[in-house]
């Protein structure tokens, strides 16, 4: 395994494991599932020259698509719980309630 490898494995096991254990505010979590998306954004763009190919794959801008898109709704819903509940903190969000 080569160190570009174990760099975006290590991004990305990292970034899950701050996803799972500090769940605490919404800014937080969405950090870490944008550091995901990221790591495997730079993994898919370095594939092709890693293996020697001379086609363009059109899946790291799909990807990098859908991680704006997240993005752009990760923070809708920040302001929106913000505005409704006071706080981002995930423990104020009761998912029972409308």
């Amino acid at each position: 395994m080569t160190l570009l490898h174990m760099s975006f494995y290590s991004t990305f096991t990292l970034s899950c494991l701050g996803l799972a254990f500090h769940r605490t505010h919404l800014v937080s979590a969405l950090l870490c599932l944008e550091t995901m998306m990221l790591s495997m954004y730079i993994a898919l763009t370095m594939w092709p020259i890693q293996m020697q190919t001379s086609s363009q794959t059109l899946l790291p801008i799909l990807m990098l698509t859908f991680s704006a898109c997240e993005a752009g709704t990760g923070l809708a819903l920040l302001v929106a719980s913000t505005r409704t509940h006071g706080s981002d903190h995930l423990h104020n969000f009761n998912l029972l309630q409308c």
